[in-house]
């Protein structure tokens, strides 16, 4: 059955899902890889569907694969599916760019962190409505984090208590958005680096060991694993 989205919600979800995924190995496009017998994207959509502030989700998919995410996403949740550009950040503007009138709130959404739990996508949301201009779910670093020279020597041990590994889905003010990918040069892979860039403070809220990111083999077995136990 079809999530119905919550049309007085006040947040928009954008996701990218136009990337190859190369380091998972050949194959289709990232998102579209299956997880326990279903496209990471589903997964992930699923999910997003399932948090009650959520207005409009919008994909941003490859741009031969339009059509096909389109009918692939219809029986989960009512999504709009643009085409993708060659890299994240032109994926993510051309998604922004399809959020109609309304939605405040804009959060950004890996596909490959396909097993992020609602109560995250509403914890970002909620901190950017308490005020805050730009927000990532983060969880501290828990390994020892080496500065190694190009020589493959080790420089110095970084002290990793002020360190800290970021997920999605970040959130943004919609304004402070769109006025930080108008701005933006080069391109980055993280759109809290962009907002950054303007002087925006980004803050963080404690994330998911769920939110992991599929990027590896070894990642895609951690997350069927986790889906088979009630992920």
């Amino acid at each position: 059955m079809t999530a119905q989205l919550n049309p007085r919600g006040d947040v928009a979800v954008l996701v990218p899902a136009a990337g190859a995924g190369v380091r998972l190995g050949p194959g289709r496009p990232k998102a579209l890889r299956l997880l326990g017998g279903e496209p990471l994207l589903v997964h992930a959509v699923r999910r997003l569907a399932a948090a009650p502030s959520v207005h409009t989700i919008v994909v941003a998919a490859p741009a031969a694969e339009v059509e096909a995410v389109r009918d692939l996403l219809a029986p989960v949740a009512p999504v709009t599916v643009v085409p993708g550009g060659a890299e994240r950040q032109a994926s993510v503007a051309a998604a922004l760019a399809a959020v109609p009138a309304g939605p405040e709130i804009v959060l950004v959404h890996d596909a490959a962190r396909a097993l992020t739990p609602p109560e995250l996508v509403e914890s970002v949301a909620a901190a950017v409505r308490a005020g805050h201009d730009a927000v990532i779910p983060v969880l501290p670093v828990v390994d020892t984090i080496k500065e190694v020279g190009a020589d493959e020597v080790v420089l110095g041990t970084v002290d990793r208590s002020a360190l800290r590994a970021v997920q999605t889905p970040q959130g943004f003010r919609r304004a402070v958005l769109t006025a930080a990918h108008a701005a933006a040069g080069d391109p980055l892979t993280d759109d809290a680096g962009l907002v950054e860039k303007q002087g925006v403070p980004v803050s963080c809220v404690p994330g998911s060991e769920y939110a992991l990111k599929v990027t590896r083999p070894f990642d895609l077995a951690l997350a069927e694993h986790l889906l088979a136990t009630g992920a």
